[in-house]
């Protein structure tokens, strides 16, 4: 009956022990109640609770990847988009964490999608577009001043996705259609003028030295006599012929 008894209080003494002693891993902390009231944050390691009189509340103190849903937004110039973000975040502060909020996670998670519906409404869809870091730094910063009071930390926003409305689409790809074509007609004109520059260059150059007109024509005559053709044009220039018109020009007008 003895040994009973002993083994008993042994085993109720154990039972108490492991109840009592917690394990805390380095990325954890341990927020402590006694009786309802607050001990404070304890660990990494073991630490030593009162079974029936602590209550203990691990937080994670890694940081949490929240992902934002998509969000209807009507930017300033009344265009109807979707945008999605993710949220890099930590807990600094455990104990405001599970002291001055609810549900951090929670909270910070609701906070996210009405700050990016209130920035991203502010501006408009060309600058959603184009400026995304500075949205992703502004909504940072609002984010990191409205929850550190909770002992949380906002270390990044990043917007992830925006969903444009069909008829949007197609009128963006038109106007990139049209750019291009512009471009495309720049860059052409600009080598039409370099052309023309060319020539008016080199038929200053030529109008300059007849030998050079000369070893042109005979160029020119090689390259015909080089193709393959059935009919051959034999230009003429015109100072070989310019002789015969001005003698007949000054030549009396005889009527038959």
């Amino acid at each position: 009956m003895l040994t009973f008894n002993f083994l008993t209080i042994f085993m109720l003494l154990l039972a108490f022990v492991v109840s009592s002693v917690k394990i805390i891993r380095e990325y954890e902390r341990a927020v402590v109640f006694r009786l309802g009231r607050l001990l404070g944050g304890k660990g990494p390691g073991i630490i030593i609770l009162i079974p029936g009189i602590d209550k203990m509340v691990r937080v994670d103190l890694r940081t949490v990847t929240l992902d934002v849903p998509p969000q209807d937004i009507i930017t300033r110039d009344n265009v109807s988009v979707k945008v999605s973000a993710v949220v890099y975040f930590r807990v600094l502060d455990p104990v405001k964490a599970i002291v001055d909020v609810e549900d951090f996670h929670f909270a910070t998670s609701q906070l996210a999608q009405t700050t990016l519906r209130s920035v991203c409404g502010q501006g408009e869809m060309d600058n959603l577009l184009s400026e995304r870091d500075e949205i992703n730094e502004r909504i940072q910063t609002i984010l990191d001043k409205d929850t550190s009071p909770w002992g949380v930390k906002v270390g990044k926003v990043e917007v992830k996705e925006i969903d444009l409305p069909e008829e949007m689409r197609r009128a963006m790809a038109k106007q990139a259609e049209a750019e291009r074509e512009r471009r495309s007609k720049i860059i052409n004109a600009e080598g039409e003028f370099q052309a023309s520059q060319r020539l008016a260059e080199a038929a200053a150059i030529i109008s300059a030295t007849p030998g050079a007109l000369q070893l042109r024509y005979l160029q020119t005559l090689q390259d015909i006599a080089g193709d393959k053709n059935s009919t051959t044009i034999f230009p003429l220039p015109i100072d070989l012929i310019r002789p015969f018109l001005e003698n007949r020009g000054s030549m009396p007008y005889k009527e038959s």
